[in-house]
């Protein structure tokens, strides 16, 4: 049994993380920490996990040394000391934050006003998305970097589009929308239930953290410099992310080679399903599950392609994805403890 510890247990990342590993088959969770609730056990935290989980929170020091895998679900600017220790003492650690996930310490200045405390830490990071990164994750590096909602969303919505070269790289707008829990577990007056129930907005216009990742991901995939535009928006639900992605189809490609690309890039990707033409991918139809629902979409008057992408932010865009890639850097079946079914209603 994989030896599992979890830093950060009792916000939603973290606890959607104990929800699925205690039905792990090959892993068992070996010790939890918060900081804000050290010492209660997580059940009195969360009550759902009364003589589930009854574990009392530890410190940090205690989860790396019980563990073989650390998962931290932390605020950014919170993980690169951790991941110091962990690596030290030979323990792979899988960062459900930000610290990681850019390969450039410039925009993570821009875009989180931090900076790499260890250049040399950062460069043995592994970018976690593995539907498009498995070789890289599969070559046993220490360090994850699981990608954010936002990031795991937009990205699968045009990846084969992109990589094959069959839409114009420039002008690629995400239009994207979110449950609540995505903002986390503090309180905020923005996901205070009066501000956002019966309402639907619009926030951080052009201007959200998860920009330059989505431009990393999507340059990575073109071989060339990919600059979008990025809007989330909040909806008043608490799990599950619509990602709308709109490009220019090159001149001389049809939908049907879109289709056919679309087809052959995700025909081995348990986790993605790409909907037949005339279905339209749907929050409600993956969630709780590690599921990314794909429809694409042909806007025959502008020649655009129109590409919609489904996930629960809290198990794809989070946990679950963090999961995945556990089991493949301990060799195990990728979707081993994550074949939820989704509810149909």
């Amino acid at each position: 049994m994989i030896k599992v510890g979890i830093v950060g247990a009792t916000g939603y990342a973290g606890a959607e993380l104990v929800r699925l590993i205690t039905s792990h088959p090959l892993a068992e969770i070996s010790a939890i920490s918060s900081v804000s609730f050290h010492g209660q056990k997580l059940s009195e935290v969360y009550p759902a996990y009364i003589n589930i989980n009854d574990m009392e929170c530890e410190t940090q020091e205690e989860v790396v040394e019980k563990s073989d895998v650390i998962f931290a679900a932390l605020p950014h600017g919170l993980s690169q000391e951790l991941a110091a220790v962990c690596v030290e003492k030979e323990k792979t650690f899988i960062d459900l934050g930000a610290d990681f996930r850019l390969e450039s310490e410039e925009d993570y200045k821009e875009w989180y006003d931090g900076e790499f405390l260890d250049k040399e830490l950062h460069k043995q990071a592994v970018y976690g998305l593995p539907e498009l990164f498995r070789e890289n994750i599969k070559k046993g590096k220490k360090i994850i970097a699981n990608p954010g909602c936002y990031t795991t969303c937009s990205p699968l919505a045009i990846a084969p589009a992109v990589k094959l070269g069959l839409v114009e790289t420039k002008g690629i707008i995400c239009d994207c929308k979110s449950g609540v829990t995505g903002a986390g577990r503090k309180p905020s007056q923005g996901n205070h239930f009066p501000e956002l129930n019966e309402g639907f907005h619009a926030y951080k216009v052009a201007s959200h953290r998860h920009t330059p990742e989505i431009e990393q991901t999507l340059s990575k995939l073109a071989g060339k410099k990919v600059t979008v535009t990025f809007v989330p928006h909040l909806l008043p639900v608490n799990r599950g992310i619509l990602a709308t992605v709109y490009a220019d189809i090159k001149h001389g490609v049809t939908f049907e080679q879109i289709t056919n690309a679309y087809e052959e890039f995700y025909k081995d990707e348990y986790f993605v399903r790409v909907l037949p033409n005339g279905m339209n991918a749907d929050i409600h139809n993956i969630k709780y599950s590690n599921y990314c629902d794909i429809s694409i979409h042909h806007d025959k008057r502008a020649n655009k392609l129109i590409a919609c992408a489904a996930i629960d932010n809290m198990v794809k865009g989070a946990a679950g994805q963090a999961i995945q890639n556990m089991n493949i850097i301990f060799g195990l079946d990728e979707k081993t403890g994550l074949t939820i079914i989704p509810p149909a209603f």
